[in-house]
């Protein structure tokens, strides 16, 4: 609804302003709704995981496996699912040793160039056979449900509260066949594997503006700050850091007053 509203106070601004046609500024009554929806991410353990953990790489069975491996290259270089399906070895660049992936965003026309780890070219190794694709297709319904089985397999089962507002009130969603809160893997999407590409790498410490290149979000993107206020607990831990050097210093000035004050008497 938000979003209808949106349109139409745009569509009478333009009537108003471009095309001279007086609309009494009736449009002005409708108004925008925003919901600060929370973002659904894998931490850093559960990303090792998925890229390392070999028991669960024998867990899957054989549909599962090609699913999992674009599931660890998208929330290793972050790219928009829609970018991601149409990368072709034309993408990838070696620099000596190195291979970087070169994109431009299909949606916002910004170039990206990524390093890719080792663990990312080992799977990209095994679709070489591939005529142009770098990773295989699957139809966006199909990679959904497929993300939330392996999810399920990874043991990622706990109950997440999932609420949205309904009339400015938090409404509790649950699932729709079983009416039961939702687990962490119900939640699952390709939108995931960006979204745990920018946390893991503002988590772990990476300046913004670098995250920012790497995502090809503008610099004011409301978007974006999105992901920074998910890691604002791990933000929390370098102000703590701070203050605890802070204290130090206060003990060993205190220190030296003492031993002063003892040396005067």
């Amino acid at each position: 609804m938000g979003t209808i509203f949106k349109l139409i106070r745009s569509f009478f601004n333009y009537l108003n302003k471009e095309k001279g046609i007086d609309t009494r500024q009736l449009h002005k009554i409708f108004y925008v709704v925003s919901e600060d929806i929370p973002i659904i991410s894998l931490n850093p353990e559960q990303l090792n995981q998925l890229i390392f953990d070999k028991d669960l790489e024998a867990l899957l069975p054989e549909r599962l496996k090609s699913p999992k491996n674009i599931f660890v290259i998208g929330c290793t270089v972050g790219l928009r699912i829609s970018d991601l399906q149409e990368l072709t070895k034309s993408n990838l660049e070696k620099v000596y040793d190195d291979y970087y992936l070169k994109v431009r965003s299909k949606k916002t026309q910004t170039f990206t160039k990524i390093k890719l780890p080792p663990y990312a070219l080992d799977i990209l190794k095994k679709y070489k056979g591939n005529k142009t694709a770098l990773l295989p297709s699957y139809h966006l319904f199909t990679l959904n449900k497929y993300f939330r089985q392996i999810g399920e397999l990874a043991g990622w089962t706990y109950l997440v509260n999932k609420k949205r507002q309904k009339r400015g009130i938090d409404k509790e969603q649950k699932t729709h066949k079983e009416s039961k809160p939702y687990r962490f893997c119900d939640l699952l999407t390709t939108h995931t594997m960006r979204r745990t590409a920018i946390t893991t790498l503002l988590n772990l410490g990476m300046p913004e503006h670098m995250v920012r290149k790497i995502s090809g979000h503008a610099p004011g993107s409301k978007e974006f700050f999105k992901y920074v206020h998910y890691s604002q607990n791990f933000m929390d831990k370098e102000v703590d850091s701070v203050h605890l050097k802070l204290t130090e210093i206060n003990k060993n000035n205190e220190e030296k007053r003492s031993l002063k004050s003892t040396v005067f008497q």
